[in-house]
């Protein structure tokens, strides 16, 4: 049983509780107030760079990618999806049904090659670079 996607949704917020709890219990009103500005300030840290990232990728084509070839040598598994879009600059052209796991995108160079990733809750599985085949009849 996979305890990633439970520590992620529950994890998190009670280790924000505790924190502010044990800056109340050693500093009394203005812990709670520095740990909640400090959680806070890293809550609009992570939503700033979220909305930079989809800025980024509002202006290019859906599922295009500079180069696959590189797309695919930076790859690594359990990297998550904002950081691909991140990386390709680009939204996945989505391939599998929506909200049904495993997600599947593919990102496409002028070239046509192609690099279609499959995530697992958010987080990517594996990955295979397609390279069209060069006509060598002439």
């Amino acid at each position: 049983m996979n305890f990633q996607p439970l520590l992620s949704r529950v994890g998190v917020p009670l280790l924000g509780i505790a924190l502010v709890a044990m800056a109340y219990r050693w500093y009394g009103w203005a812990g709670v107030v520095a740990a909640t500005t400090g959680l806070v300030l890293w809550a609009l840290l992570h939503f700033n760079r979220i909305m930079a990232v989809l800025k980024r990728a509002a202006d290019r084509p859906i599922g295009y990618v500079d180069s696959a070839v590189m797309l695919n040598a930076k790859l690594r598994p359990g990297v998550t999806l904002l950081h691909v879009v991140a990386m390709t600059r680009a939204l996945g052209e989505q391939l599998s049904a929506k909200d049904v796991q495993p997600e599947i995108y593919r990102w496409t160079d002028n070239s046509r090659s192609h690099v279609t990733c499959e995530f697992a809750n958010g987080k990517l599985r594996k990955w295979v670079l397609e390279r069209p085949q060069e006509d060598t009849s002439t």
